[in-house]
């Protein structure tokens, strides 16, 4: 006699047993200084800060996909302006954080997020992507009004192999050590103390963009100047922005990375 035995178990799984990802005792990214964030754009098919609920206007963008859900997808004069939340215009200390994957720019500087000074050149809080770069390296600037955040003799941040992969930069600054830094996928690049600077001060703060820079709209979102042939557009995508009122720590800033970085 043969005995026959079945069952409609299921192939075992060990990724079902595997304990939640846990990097400093966060395991979402929403854990990361909740209280102090001021400003969301997830760009997860929809403009809308989800904090203020303030609306952006797009000119020549699109979706696609992003480090988390979608992304914006920028193009050759596409970008999207904003009003800016008054919370942002009000920022006294501040961490920007964003991702971003886009081609070596070879037309122009890029600008990723700007909000704009409409009295002057360049805008109150300023990341950019540089001219310049080649196929293994990068030039980040971050300004503020305040002035630029330099490595040494000039005026950008190096990054390493950034192209047509998903990276995340972080932006802050602390009043009460009047500090700014600079992270790169998490890890900090740049440092520059102001002395005495305090409390920040944001002037003519009322328009935001993102995928280029304040003057490369049309119109401009500044009096002070109109377009320029070294300054262009984003082509790639840019995901997750982030606005807190406080400069974050190492920890969170390197946890945050790591925890969006896997679409948490």
């Amino acid at each position: 006699m043969t005995l026959v035995l079945s069952s409609c178990q299921k192939d075992f799984d060990p990724t079902t047993y595997a304990p939640p990802l846990n990097i400093n005792g966060y395991t979402s990214s929403k854990q990361i200084a909740t209280s102090s964030l001021v400003a969301h754009w997830a760009f997860d098919g929809s403009l809308i800060d989800s904090v203020s609920n303030t609306a952006g206007t797009n000119t020549g963008t699109s979706f696609g996909t992003g480090v988390k859900g979608k992304s914006l997808q920028g193009a050759l004069n596409g970008y999207v302006t904003s009003n800016t939340p008054a919370a942002v215009q009000n920022l006294k200390s501040f961490t920007l954080t964003c991702w971003f994957n886009m081609p070596l720019n070879d037309k122009g500087i890029v600008g990723l997020v700007d909000v704009a000074k409409s009295s002057d050149f360049w805008g109150n809080l300023t990341l950019f992507m540089e001219n310049n770069g080649d196929a293994s390296t990068g030039r980040l600037v971050a300004r503020s009004y305040t002035g630029v955040v330099n490595n040494g003799g000039d005026n950008f941040l190096k990054l390493v192999d950034p192209w047509n992969k998903w990276n995340q930069i972080a932006y802050s600054y602390d009043a009460t050590t009047s500090t700014y830094k600079v992270y790169f996928n998490g890890s900090k690049i740049g440092e520059k103390v102001v002395a005495n600077l305090g409390q920040l001060t944001f002037q003519d703060a009322s328009k935001m963009v993102f995928g280029t820079v304040q003057f490369q709209t049309t119109p401009s979102l500044t009096t002070s100047t109109g377009k320029q042939d070294w300054a262009s557009y984003l082509t790639g995508q840019i995901d997750e922005v982030k606005i807190f009122n406080k400069a974050l720590t190492d920890v969170e800033i390197g946890s945050l990375s790591k925890l969006e970085g896997r679409g948490k």
